[in-house]
């Protein structure tokens, strides 16, 4: 508490307004603990998709940190039919329909709502990827964004809605997504619409997102729908007022940073409250949203962000309804970037998080309870190799995968592994010059030889223990993905090394000749 305390001292030390003086008081005066609504835990598919029999292992653990229910981002993994099965992931098998059965018992069987996300407007990168759907484009080399003009379009995404909810019968509340819609208005047929006096940017928008929110109420008048809120977030207050979302979605406001806005933020949610959307969803992230490529979770940067959210909902607007907050973890940025950091190597960010919100604040006692039910030593995952383990020592499911990435990630990253820029040998004897014209001292290959073939064979050690621990979570082709994108690149100038001194030793010596084994020197 007394950090939570700090942090909001600092923050509004000399307020500026009595607006901020006001949100100051109550943050020091408040219930700290994260206000009444579902606290859901976002499981981001279309990257490293957990192997069934670590899904079944996974949801019990969500279920035991405090989460309320799951958003599940299928995208290629979902088993799509007829037009739709071009969809399908080809690098891995897709969930089948009894997995997606599975996964649904397994988290009623825990007590877990399950929420399924499909983007409607932006990021279908994995559907406008394929050719059969390229004319859908709003623009052609954009990916992501759908044309809103084409009648294909909209029976595009309800009859994806259709096949999901088929699988998903008993579900109470569906994610339309439709954030991050970019390039919005700048395809030919965008361009006639808006030239035609009061035609905007935003109204295209919200054209194409009641047209598909109201066909899907019609056919599920019981659904509760969400949506992204950052397209609404410089519309007007009387825009919004006049959209027809109010009563028809849920904006799910989102901002994953740890330094948030928390007066910008309450504003934004009075503008939503005044234009009529009263009922909010808040978004936050435990993984994934730190760089595009990171590969080892920084737990306080994720606690950070929850501590600034609770200090929003400590300000909520009166009259604003939040139905819960979700708590992403974002797998890749988009369908075509990288791999953020596993699932395994973000748990203890999550349970972190889902404590923080639990608490009101990352308090010693939040600390301990994420390490004992974890059974690790400490809440960032960094440090959590080779420190002792606390209570019974059983490891969370994943942990073993998890610290050997910290391991294999450490030795990527160090000095060590800049040998073809710090080694003397290197450097002095088979530089880029040497390497061109195949020039070698025989007298200091062996000794370059020997570092290198040690360094190698110490770093392929650690990657195939993160290889064997990683096929038994995830599919071979999340193994090979990971590979390819943290080892492969580090890795190959040391190889290719080995290689070309080999080539160039051979037109320095005789074919017969090989060097004296270690001991026989001299």
């Amino acid at each position: 508490m007394s950090v939570f305390i700090g942090l909001a001292r600092q923050r509004y030390a000399e307020p500026k307004s009595k607006r901020q003086l006001d949100l100051a008081v109550g943050l020091l005066t408040m219930n700290v603990s994260w206000p009444p609504g579902k606290k859901i835990v976002h499981l981001d598919l279309k990257g490293a998709p957990p192997r069934m029999s670590y899904m079944q292992k996974l949801i019990p653990l969500i279920a035991r940190l405090g989460a309320d229910g799951l958003l599940l981002e299928y995208e290629d993994m979902f088993p799509y039919e007829g037009e739709l099965k071009v969809l399908q992931s080809t690098d891995h098998p897709p969930y089948s329909h009894e997995e997606i059965k599975l996964i649904q018992d397994v988290a009623k069987s825990n007590g877990l709502e399950i929420i399924p996300l499909i983007q409607t407007f932006g990021h279908l990168e994995f559907v406008l990827k394929h050719r059969a759907f390229w004319e859908l484009r709003e623009v052609g080399y954009c990916l992501g964004t759908l044309n809103p003009h084409r009648e294909h379009s909209v029976k595009l995404v309800l009859e994806m809605v259709r096949q999901v909810l088929e699988l998903h019968p008993d579900i109470s509340c569906l994610h339309i997504g439709a954030d991050e819609v970019y390039l919005l208005g700048q395809g030919e047929e965008s361009k006639h619409w808006l030239s035609i006096p009061g035609h905007d940017i935003h109204q295209l928008f919200l054209d194409h997102v009641t047209k598909v929110a109201k066909s899907i109420r019609v056919a599920c008048p019981h659904l509760s729908l969400v949506m992204w809120d950052d397209m609404l977030r410089g519309m007007s207050q009387i825009t919004l007022k006049e959209s027809g979302l109010v009563e028809l979605v849920q904006p799910m406001l989102w901002d994953y940073g740890p330094c948030l806005d928390v007066e910008g933020t309450v504003l934004l949610l009075e503008k939503y409250r005044n234009a009529g959307l009263c009922q909010m969803w808040a978004a936050s992230s435990f993984k994934g949203s730190t760089d595009v490529s990171t590969c080892v979770t920084p737990t306080q940067r994720h606690v950070d962000n929850h501590l600034q959210w609770l200090q929003v909902a400590a300000a909520l607007p009166s009259g604003m309804e939040m139905q819960g907050i979700a708590i992403t973890g974002w797998q890749r940025y988009d369908h075509l970037s990288v791999l953020c950091e596993l699932l395994p190597v973000g748990l203890p960010s999550l349970a972190s998080c889902l404590e923080t919100l639990r608490h009101g604040s990352f308090s010693k006692e939040a600390q301990t309870r994420v390490t004992e039910i974890l059974g690790i030593s400490t809440v960032e995952v960094k440090n959590m190799a080779g420190s002792p383990c606390v209570g019974s020592c059983s490891p969370y499911p994943g942990q073993r995968l998890a610290e050997a990435v910290v391991e294999l990630s450490e030795l990527l990253q160090s000095e060590e592994l800049r040998f073809l820029d710090t080694n003397m040998y290197v450097k002095g004897w088979f530089s880029p010059y040497h390497r061109q014209r195949k020039i070698v001292n025989p007298l200091v290959v062996q000794q370059i030889q020997h570092q290198a073939t040690t360094l190698l064979t110490a770093v392929e050690l650690k990657v195939k223990a993160v290889r064997e621990e990683m096929v038994l979570l995830f599919p071979e082709s999340t193994a090979q993905e990971w590979m390819e994108q943290h080892v492969n690149a580090v890795l190959e100038p040391l190889r290719r090394l080995l290689e070309d001194m080999q080539v160039a030793i051979q037109e320095m010596l005789p074919p017969s000749f090989h060097f004296p084994s270690a001991g026989q020197e001299g």
